[in-house]
C-alpha cells in the first residue's frame, strides 16, 4: 500500500495505485505525488519544475533573460513563453537596474529582530511580498490545470502569511475564468487583476469578484499591448482616465492600476481614484527597450508622495531585491516568474516554500542594513554609486 499526497490541498491517500483525482479538491493526477517524493526543500521544488518545464524554463539560478537562457534563446520569432518580448532588453533591464543598486551594510547598534509585518489595503501581512498576477501556465507543456495553478498560488500565499494576485489571459473568459474560479474556492482570499477588456466585460468580472469576497481588483493597463487576446476574440483597449474613474465608481473594491512606468500617468491614475499604483513593465513582456522598474520606481514615488500605495515588480528574485525596492519607494513587492516555477514544482507547498525563503532573506537583508521594520526602509540604506542616476532622481 502506498501513500499519496495532493500538492494542491495537502490531503493524503492510501492506495496501491496513484489516484486519478483528489477526492477533496478534485485536482487531477498531475498534482498527486508519492508521499515519499514530496519536496522538502526549495532546491527540490525547482528541480521538479525544471523537468516539467522542459524547453520553457530551466529554472536557472540566475533568471535574467540573457540570450544563453532557454526562455530567451528559444523565444525569438516564437511564442514568448516565460521570456521577454523582442530581444528581451526590458526583461534584462529589470534585473540590471536592481543589480546596479547596492546596500549599505550597518553592523553597529543595538541587536534587534527585524519586523517584516505590514498592511496592504487593510490586509495584515507577515511581509510585503505578494504573488504577482501571472496566468497561462497550463499552456506550458500542459504542466498543470490552470484553475489548480491559481488555487495553489492563492493557498500557498496565504499559508506563507501573505496574499496572492491572479491574472488574466487569452483563454480566460467571463463565463469560465480560472482566476475567479480559484478565488471562489479560496473564499475570496486573493486579488484578481484583469486585462483591459471592454468596460462592460470588466464590470461583469468585477461583480463576480465582489460576489466571491475578493479583497480588491486591478487592471493590467499595460496589457493593452496584448495581441493574442484580440486573436482569440477577446480584444483589449487602452484605458482613459475617464474609463478608470468609471470602474472606480462602479465598485467599493479598491482599484489597482498595474503596469505604470511614467510618473505623470501614475498621478493621473491616483487622481482618478486608484488606491494602488503598481509600477511594472509586465516583466519585460509587452514592450522591449523600457527602463528597468527599479529605475522608474523612485521617480513615481517622488511624484506621488504618500498619496497612494505603490508596488513594484520586475527582476525581483531575492529578499535583497525586495529590500531594494522598498527602499526605492515601494510599499510592497510582487513576484512573478519564481511563483510560476514554485507552483509547477510542488503546487501549494512549492509556493509556500518559495515565499518563506524570500521572507527569510528579506529579514537577513534588513538586519544587516540596520532596518528594524519595513517603514524604515528608505534611500539611506542604499549606496547610490551611480552619480548620474542620483542626479536624475533629484532633477526628474
Amino acid at each position: 500500500m502506498n501513500q499519496w499526497y495532493c500538492s494542491v490541498c495537502h490531503e493524503t491517500f492510501n492506495s496501491e495505485n496513484k489516484p486519478g483525482i483528489c477526492e477533496v479538491c478534485h485536482a487531477d493526477d498531475r498534482m498527486i505525488m508519492n508521499s515519499k517524493e514530496v519536496p522538502q526543500s526549495l532546491e527540490q521544488v525547482r528541480d521538479s519544475a525544471r523537468k516539467k518545464l522542459t524547453r520553457i524554463c530551466a529554472a536557472y539560478p540566475s533568471c535574467d533573460g540573457s540570450f544563453d537562457k532557454i526562455c530567451q534563446r528559444e523565444a525569438y520569432g516564437k511564442p514568448i513563453g516565460l521570456g521577454g518580448v523582442g530581444q528581451g532588453q526590458s526583461f534584462r533591464a529589470n534585473g540590471q537596474a536592481l543589480a546596479d543598486i547596492q546596500l549599505n551594510m550597518s553592523v553597529l547598534g543595538d541587536h534587534f529582530e527585524p519586523d517584516t509585518s505590514c498592511s496592504f489595503l487593510g490586509i495584515d501581512l507577515d511581509f510585503p511580498v505578494l504573488a504577482s498576477s501571472t496566468a497561462g501556465v497550463s499552456k506550458y507543456n500542459d504542466a498543470m490545470d490552470e484553475t489548480m495553478f491559481c488555487t495553489c498560488v492563492l493557498k500557498g500565499s496565504k499559508e506563507a502569511g501573505t496574499i496572492g494576485l491572479r491574472g488574466d489571459t487569452w483563454f480566460y473568459t467571463p463565463e469560465d475564468n480560472p482566476s475567479l474560479n480559484a478565488m471562489k474556492a479560496c473564499d475570496g482570499y486573493g486579488i484578481p487583476i484583469f486585462k483591459p477588456r471592454s468596460q462592460d466585460v470588466l464590470k461583469n468580472l468585477i461583480e463576480k469578484a465582489e460576489k466571491y469576497g475578493c479583497k480588491a481588483f486591478g487592471i493590467d493597463l499595460d496589457g493593452c499591448g496584448s495581441t493574442i487576446m484580440a486573436l482569440h476574440g477577446q480584444p483589449v483597449f487602452k484605458k482613459s482616465v475617464k474609463d478608470i474613474e468609471e470602474l472606480v465608481n462602479f465598485t467599493t473594491l479598491p482599484f489597482i492600476a498595474k503596469g505604470i512606468m511614467i510618473p505623470d500617468e501614475a498621478l493621473k491614475c491616483a487622481d482618478a481614484g486608484a488606491r494602488v499604483i503598481a509600477v511594472s513593465n509586465h516583466g519585460g513582456r509587452v514592450l522591449d527597450s523600457t527602463p528597468g522598474v527599479a529605475t522608474m520606481l523612485p521617480l513615481v514615488r517622488q511624484k506621488l508622495g504618500d498619496l497612494v500605495t505603490i508596488t513594484a515588480d520586475g527582476g525581483v528574485r531575492t529578499g535583497y531585491d525586495v529590500l531594494k525596492m522598498l527602499a526605492l519607494g515601494a510599499d510592497a513587492v510582487f513576484l512573478g516568474r519564481d511563483i510560476i516555477r514554485a507552483a509547477v514544482g510542488a503546487g501549494t507547498l512549492g509556493v509556500k516554500l518559495h515565499l518563506e525563503h524570500i521572507k527569510k532573506t528579506l529579514k537577513k537583508a534588513m538586519f544587516m542594513t540596520g532596518t528594524k521594520n519595513i517603514k524604515r526602509a528608505d534611500l539611506k540604506i542604499l549606496f547610490k554609486h551611480n552619480r548620474t542616476m542620483e542626479e536624475k532622481w533629484e532633477k526628474y
